[in-house]
């Protein structure tokens, strides 16, 4: 913690003066301790509503097939794959929310449902396949040395028999990068089984989104001159964390699966906070703020009114996540 809080205070002494928020965050992080913990190997459940419901139970039974594998890791590929879009198509003819390829589900589909009908376009084969065919992965190499799960993703990206010939995770750039994207991705579908570290980038995220307000709110904007400077709710966290180096999605329901998710009485200034009108899936959010402290955001409202203070505690609050950079990156730019 200590490199963290002198870079935060730091940043923050560089600029014109300590505002009231800006010595609330310092003030927060520099009582939050070393609040990171270890995971005790305890089993992975999904975060809350980090699946959409028609699809959790399906992910949360499937998700322990095998050692293997996990519910949020199954979630993380599912999100990858399609973005949980049962109708998803790809140019390369991958079908489905799990974008099994023709050939690949012809071997490896499962009738998941019982019905008598292996459906590539029907979740409750889909997913059931997806685990079926990652723990078929697994078995394949479960003599190889190294990690497991990242042998069987590396499998799943490169083939079996590469993973076998190099004794662990090929030497590709594409697999590596597969790898530590769906292995990244775990985490923001994950259920946190201990605290969560600050964001180094918290404070200048919120230096920059405090610069803007009383700047009037735009549906669409994203701060550029086209926007005249101003922004809708997912342009200003948007910006405000592209102002640290950290690259996020347009939209505020992409947004969330940027980290980890800190429960409301763990929440640090910087963490996004969303509100969404399905309090069980987090596709349906439909605004983000950064939070402050003391129960307030930063955010850009609605149209007709100017980025501002709001409180987080409204009927549709749905939850927060603490942005890493590994976890913007590990984002697909499409879902």
């Amino acid at each position: 913690m200590t490199v963290r809080k002198a870079w935060i205070v730091a940043g923050v002494a560089g600029g014109a003066g300590l505002s009231f928020v800006m010595l609330l965050v310092v003030g927060v992080y520099l009582v939050a301790g070393n609040i990171a913990g270890e995971a005790g190997g305890a089993v992975r459940k999904l975060a809350k509503g980090a699946v959409p419901a028609a699809y959790q139970e399906l992910v949360q039974k499937w998700g322990t097939m095998c050692p293997a594998i996990n519910p949020a890791l199954l979630a993380a590929q599912l999100y990858q794959e399609s973005g949980f879009n049962p109708t998803a198509r790809s140019p390369a003819a991958a079908q489905g929310i799990a974008q099994f390829i023709p050939g690949t589900w012809a071997t490896h589909g499962v009738d998941g449902d019982g019905d008598g009908d292996k459906d590539v376009w029907d979740p409750k084969d889909a997913i059931p396949s997806a685990a079926s065919y990652d723990c078929s992965l697994a078995s394949y190499v479960k003599d190889v040395p190294g990690n497991l799960t990242e042998n069987m993703l590396a499998s799943y990206n490169a083939g079996a028999y590469a993973v076998i010939k190099y004794g662990g995770v090929p030497p590709y750039a594409e697999t590596r990068n597969y790898v530590k994207t769906i292995t990244t991705l775990e985490e923001s579908f994950a259920a946190p089984v201990s605290r969560v570290d600050p964001s180094e980038q918290a404070a200048g995220a919120i230096d920059y989104a405090q610069k803007k307000l009383g700047t009037p709110y735009l549906w669409g904007g994203d701060g550029t001159a086209a926007s005249n400077g101003r922004f809708d709710c997912s342009g200003l966290t948007k910006a405000a964390y592209e102002s640290v180096g950290v690259t996020l999605p347009r939209v505020a329901n992409d947004q969330y699966n940027a980290g980890p998710h800190p429960s409301r009485d763990e929440l640090l200034p910087g963490d996004l906070v969303f509100l969404s009108s399905d309090l069980s899936n987090s596709r349906a959010i439909h605004h983000v703020g950064i939070y402050v402290g003391g129960g307030y955001m930063i955010d850009a409202p609605r149209t007709g009114a100017v980025i501002r203070f709001d409180r987080i505690d409204t009927p549709d609050y749905f939850g927060a996540t603490r942005v890493t950079e590994d976890g913007a990156k590990a984002l697909p730019t499409t879902v």
